[in-house]
């Protein structure tokens, strides 16, 4: 039985999944890849809500660039909008994806902004 990149995908999302949750103390900062965009968000699974979100849609985003340099300012970006809210500390959800490219310019991004996990 071979599995298509999606459902591979799901899997690895699923594991991550069991072990990864986060609280409105540390929320989880989970990430989504298509072709073209990059969106974050950021949850607390304890009362099931999405407090921050930001994706490269986004008009604090430079859209000039490479997809990585992009993913880096949404990294920013999600960082900056969390320092206002109070929040400092998250759990990384890398949503299946490897921790290569774009979801690491990201984390890096977020990482270097002020966020801290």
């Amino acid at each position: 039985m071979s599995l298509t990149k999606t459902e591979r995908r799901q899997r690895i999302k699923f594991r991550i999944r069991k072990i990864v949750s986060g609280t409105a103390a540390k929320p989880r900062l989970s990430v989504f890849r298509s072709n073209k965009e990059i969106y974050t968000q950021l949850i607390d699974d304890v009362n099931g809500v999405t407090l921050l979100a930001a994706s490269s849609k986004d008009k604090g985003v430079d859209i000039k660039g490479t997809n990585v340099d992009i993913a880096t300012e949404v990294g920013k970006l999600i960082a900056e909008k969390a320092l206002k809210a109070g929040i400092t500390e998250v759990t990384f959800d890398r949503g299946g994806y490897l921790y290569h490219g774009r979801i690491k310019s990201l984390a890096e991004g977020a990482r270097a902004a002020g966020l801290k996990f």
